[in-house]
């Protein structure tokens, strides 16, 4: 039976043999582990704002006694549980594209590696989850939790952009400047991302209703400088829209900051409404949104600086330095 051997000692590879995905399907699978990085950020926000962050009171197990809840558990249990199941949805999202990548023909290994990136962040982030839970919510450990997610989105968002490209070696579309400048918007969109993690482990909804540990600030005080870092970001982004308008940019790049641009006013409108309304759960929940489609906007800036063309597609030369055409003669 040396199929079934096959099958088992490399699962992969036998699928390769065997079914060849669309390009169309690998761009797809790659969009569902876009969605379902996003979207485990929102119900794990869920889970804090109803205090459900002990609901299942140990880890990898909901009781001491059961692997699942139970109805004694009540409500909180039943949105831990359930938070905690939707890893499992990610890692078969993960793992679609894991599996299309790997069976595209021709084979293209980078875009492969990018999916197991996904698939060894998730489980990092699982890890980590666990011992939020094991630390009774130990604001710093929970921190650390969520700031794997902009990681996993990362390579979520770069593996669905390489599955719309090729793989010959990349063309950057701008200069040297407004890359720099692009980067300085990505550090600063990742420190202001990083203290809204501090506001979140200083502010009220410290994930349950017994006594959790909170991060020794003032909350008002470090939402203060995170609301000063949001203002950073928008200058630099306004900033690097006009640099790409004066450098008369391709329009790829030019769109990108665009959107991020609306995200970024959308968010802070959220932001500072949250904030005078004293945090309600609704609108603290859509800043979370908005923090994961803040990243994903600013990982697509950094992208659409490059192109990277089919390898067997020639890239043309830059206009001055192609050579003169002969006039046409009559």
């Amino acid at each position: 039976m040396p199929n079934a051997t096959q099958a088992v000692r490399n699962p992969l590879a036998y699928i390769a043999q065997h079914w060849t995905p669309s390009p169309g399907t690998v761009r797809r699978a790659a969009m569902a582990a876009v969605v379902m990085s996003v979207l485990i950020v929102v119900t794990g926000g869920a889970v804090r704002l109803t205090s459900s962050g002990l609901g299942c009171p140990t880890w990898p197990t909901c009781t001491n006694d059961s692997l699942t809840t139970t109805s004694a558990m009540g409500i909180h249990g039943a949105i831990e549980f359930t938070n905690r199941m939707l890893t499992y949805v990610l890692c078969a999202a993960v793992g679609w594209a894991i599996i299309a990548a790997r069976s595209a023909k021709p084979w293209r290994r980078g875009l492969t590696r990018l999916g197991w990136a996904q698939f060894w962040v998730v489980m990092g982030n699982a890890v980590l989850g666990g011992a939020a839970v094991l630390t009774h919510l130990n604001p710093y450990v929970v921190a650390s939790h969520f700031m794997l997610s902009p990681l996993l989105i990362t390579f979520a968002v770069l593996t669905w952009q390489r599955s719309r490209e090729g793989d010959g070696a990349p063309r950057p579309l701008v200069g040297k400047p407004v890359v720099q400048l692009t980067w300085v918007l990505a550090a600063a969109t990742g420190a202001l991302i990083a203290v809204g993690t501090l506001v979140t482990g200083a502010g009220p909804h410290a994930g349950d209703r017994s006594d959790v540990p909170r991060v020794p600030i003032d909350w008002k005080t470090i939402a203060q400088l995170h609301a000063d870092l949001a203002w950073v970001v928008c200058g630099l982004a306004t900033a690097l829209w006009f640099m790409l308008r004066a450098v008369d940019a391709p329009g790829g790049p030019r769109h990108r900051v665009r959107d991020l641009l609306v995200v970024l006013l959308s968010q802070g409108v959220i932001g500072y409404v949250q904030y005078f309304t004293h945090l309600p759960e609704l609108l603290v929940g859509l800043h979370m949104l908005g923090a994961a489609l803040i990243w994903i906007a600013v990982v697509r800036v950094l992208l659409s600086l490059r192109e990277r063309p089919h390898a067997d597609t020639p890239v043309p030369a830059p206009a001055e330095l192609q050579a003169p055409q002969p006039a046409p003669t009559a």
